[in-house]
This record gives structure tokens, sequence and C-alpha cells, in this order.
């Protein structure tokens, strides 16, 4: 599975789904930074609102009658009115701020989810190429046998010491290039090899892998 196209794209998508997760773990920080800091403003904004209500309630009823008593409630509620435009001024900055980022983090989330969307999608498709590709292998074990009858043990067992080590044990020779490592044989190499019986191992001399000869090798 490590050789499919898929799985390439999984590492980099993935790699690229943490890092945009992780600005969605810090827009989310700020979110609720910001949540809280709203809730306060609310809070605080509140309080005075009630505090000079009652300030005028008890002027309104008359239970305040001393002049100077009057005058510095009067004074008191100039000053709760400064202070809740200050703070309303304040809870609405934050509102916007709060919208802004609520936006940001949406949008992050949504390329999170984007990013998962995709990588279901790149796993599925990599889960059947990898059944696909192990039922062949199977059907190949399973025709080996035949394949292989009456070969001679030692080319057996060097083809299979060659798979195991580079994956492919044999490669053709064809227009005069290993199909293992694509290296093109030059004309001294061809020359020796043309020479050599038909029957006879080949190797290259670049992957070591088993030359396969045909018509088309470029001999």
């Amino acid at each position: 599975m490590a050789t499919l196209p898929e799985t390439a794209e999984i590492a980099a998508v993935t790699a690229e789904r943490r890092a945009v997760a992780d600005q969605a773990r810090d827009a989310r920080i700020t979110v609720d930074d910001l949540t809280a800091a709203q809730k306060k403003a609310d809070s605080d904004v509140e309080a005075v609102r009630t505090r000079r209500r009652r300030d005028q309630e008890r002027m309104d009823s008359g239970a305040v009658s001393n002049p100077k008593d009057l005058e510095r409630m009067q004074h008191e509620l100039a000053t709760l009115d400064r202070r809740i435009g200050v703070l309303e001024d304040e809870e609405l900055e934050l509102m916007e701020q709060l919208e802004e980022a609520q936006t940001a983090l949406t949008a992050l989330e949504e390329r999170v989810a984007g990013f998962d969307e995709r990588l279901a999608e790149l796993a599925a498709s990599r889960d059947e190429k990898a059944a696909g590709l192990e039922a062949q292998l199977a059907e190949v074990a399973a025709e080996r046998p035949s394949t292989v009858e009456g070969m001679p043990a030692d080319l057996l067992a060097l083809y299979d010491k060659l798979r195991e080590a580079k994956g492919i044990g044999a490669a053709e020779l064809r227009a005069r290039r290993c199909g293992g490592c694509q290296l093109e044989l030059d004309a001294a190499e061809l020359a020796r090899i043309k020479g050599l019986p038909s029957n006879e191992v080949v190797r290259c001399e670049e992957c070591s892998r088993i030359l396969v000869r045909t018509a088309e090798s470029g001999l």
C-alpha cells in the first residue's frame, strides 16, 4: 500500500489538515475568550444601569430633599450615564470582534471537515486498490507452483532472494534498458549478453536483478 498514489496524498492531506486544525484550535480559544469578555461586559453594563435606575427612582420619589444631596445625586447620574456609554461602546466592539472571530472559526472548521471528507475518500480508494492487489498476489501465488515447475532450484532461490530484497527479482531487458532500475546498458555489455547462451542467467550490473531477454531487448 505504501506505493499507492493515495498513500502519498493521504500523508499530504493529513499534514495540511493538522496545520488547519491547529489554526482552528487557536481560533476557538479566541472565540471562547471573547465570549467570556462579552458576558462580563454585559454584566458590567447591567450593573451600572441598575444603579442608575435605583438612584433615579430615589430622586423621582422625593426621598431626597436636601439640595446638596440632590446636586450630588444629579452629578452621580451624569457620571453613571457617561460610564454606561463607555461600557456600551466596549460591549459593541467586543460583539464585532466576536462575530469576526466566529466567522474565521467557522471557515477553518469547514476546511477541516473538507479534509476529513477527502481523507475518507482516499482511504476507501486505497483500501479498494489494496484489496485488489492482495487478490492478484494470492492468484499469482496459487499459480507459482505450476509456473516454476522444472526450473532450476538455484535460479528460484536467487530470484526469491532478489525479490525479497528489491521487490522485483527479475526485470525485462527492453530496448537496451533494465526494467528494474531503468539503466540503459552500454554497448559492450549488450554485446557480451548477446553472445551468451539463451539459457544462461544474465543480471543487471546496476541493480543485480535477473534480466529477461526477449525479441525487444535490442540485442
